[in-house]
């Protein structure tokens, strides 16, 4: 009887604790219902079906001179619907704790209309500092990025990638500082074998970054770099014989950026030089130099991209934008004998996008038309395209959104 009145005082205790602790937790459930309804008047280069626009593919001309990319495609989805959770927790000494989780439906790869992480992390934070662990967008997409319907976020002229990460930030004043070391799941570098993880797992570095803001009242101006040091492969064959390689590919890229925001005015822009940034929804990649007659083992350079963009939004019940985009394909600056990349046959891309909303709480109707002209010729050894012909796509968007 004692031992069973000890047990039910140890349970009741436990309850009590984990009572306790709940009751220092505040938890905000949020989420919306988006529809896309879209239409492109020819093929393109992109993502998710078509959701995701990066720029218009070249002509493919079939036996009698009919461009097979001369094609409309449209279709209409709900995968970007999503539920997310902000979790506030008990303070660390002089840090407060939060968490967050949110998810979609976008799936992964072509495998759409499942569940998919967003964001997953824990912060810990002061007035000074904040330390972040888990997924959430990566630096080069930043504070600063093009507000717009269109799901890519001014993608590829503007970093788009969700990552897992260490984080630091620490704020001086008007300042913030931030280093940040990346590594790769969902959004992910191409090379030999297509898209894959496995060149920067077995690189065994991960990606680091480094930024500084300055902020005063609505206006913000800062700067990134970024250093990405990739292993293409560890092993080839060659004549039905197997060596082992140490191959190394390591880029460094480089951003400017800029914003304004009041009541009904935000103006926004960004310039980045990036070097393989093909995990970041970027054009881009590398190409070979070299390779050994033996083993094949290979030597690498990177392509040079780059972008510029500018976003400007008025108002705030009923929203008008503007955004502009211009890429520039700079190619490697040394002879390559093979390339590994996405959109490498893009010598330069212009994309312009109007927009036109109607905002409620938890309500948006909006449109947007955009069209994207690219320029296409014959590549040098260098990888650098001479501009022959353009090619232009006409998007339309419709987007609905309900948002709690």
């Amino acid at each position: 009887m004692v031992k069973r009145a000890g047990l039910i005082a140890v349970l009741l205790l436990c309850v009590s604790h984990a009572y306790a602790q709940k009751k220092n937790f505040t938890y905000h459930f949020y989420g919306q219902v988006r529809g896309d309804l879209f239409y492109n008047s020819r093929a393109n280069g992109e993502i998710v079906d078509g959701l995701f626009h990066l720029y218009p593919k070249d002509h493919d001309f079939d036996a009698d001179g009919n461009d097979l990319n001369a094609q409309a495609n449209g279709s209409f989805y709900l995968l970007y619907s999503r539920l997310g959770l902000d979790l506030g927790g008990p303070s660390v000494g002089s840090f407060h704790t939060s968490a967050k989780l949110e998810a979609d439906f976008r799936g992964t790869s072509t495998s759409f209309a499942l569940l998919r992480i967003r964001h997953a992390y824990i912060q810990l934070s002061n007035e000074r500092s904040s330390f972040l662990i888990g997924q959430t967008w990566h630096p080069f997409f930043g504070d600063v990025h093009p507000e717009m319907l269109n799901l890519s976020t001014g993608a590829p002229f503007n970093a788009f990638s969700r990552a897992p990460q260490f984080r630091y930030r620490h704020t001086l004043g008007e300042w913030q500082f931030t280093g940040t070391a990346l590594w790769q799941l969902q959004y992910l570098s191409t090379g030999p074998a297509g898209k894959s993880e496995s060149y920067m797992k077995n690189s065994c570095i991960p990606e680091l970054h480094a930024g500084a803001d300055y902020k005063q009242g609505g206006f913000r101006l800062g700067a990134g770099a970024q250093m990405l040091s990739l292993k293409p492969r560890t092993h080839n064959m060659v004549d039905g014989k197997t060596y082992k390689i140490d191959e190394r590919i390591t880029t460094l890229s480089f951003e400017a950026h800029a914003g304004y925001k009041t009541k009904d005015w935000s103006v926004s822009a960004k310039s980045t030089l990036g070097s393989n940034m093909t995990h970041t929804c970027m054009l881009g990649g590398y190409g070979v130099t070299s390779m050994d007659g033996r083993t094949g083992e290979q030597r690498y350079t990177p392509f040079r991209i780059s972008t510029t963009w500018l976003n400007v939004i008025h108002g705030q019940r009923w929203k008008q934008g503007v955004f502009i985009g211009y890429l520039k394909n700079m190619g490697t600056g040394k002879d390559i004998i093979a390339q590994y990349g996405t959109g490498l046959d893009v010598g330069q891309l212009v994309t312009a996008n109007v927009q036109l909303s109607y905002n409620l709480p938890h309500w948006k109707w909006g449109m947007e038309y955009s069209p994207s002209i690219g320029w296409f010729g014959t590549a040098d050894k260098r990888g650098k395209i001479g501009d022959t012909h353009t090619v232009t796509n006409h998007r339309v968007l419709c987007v609905m959104m309900y948002m709690f």
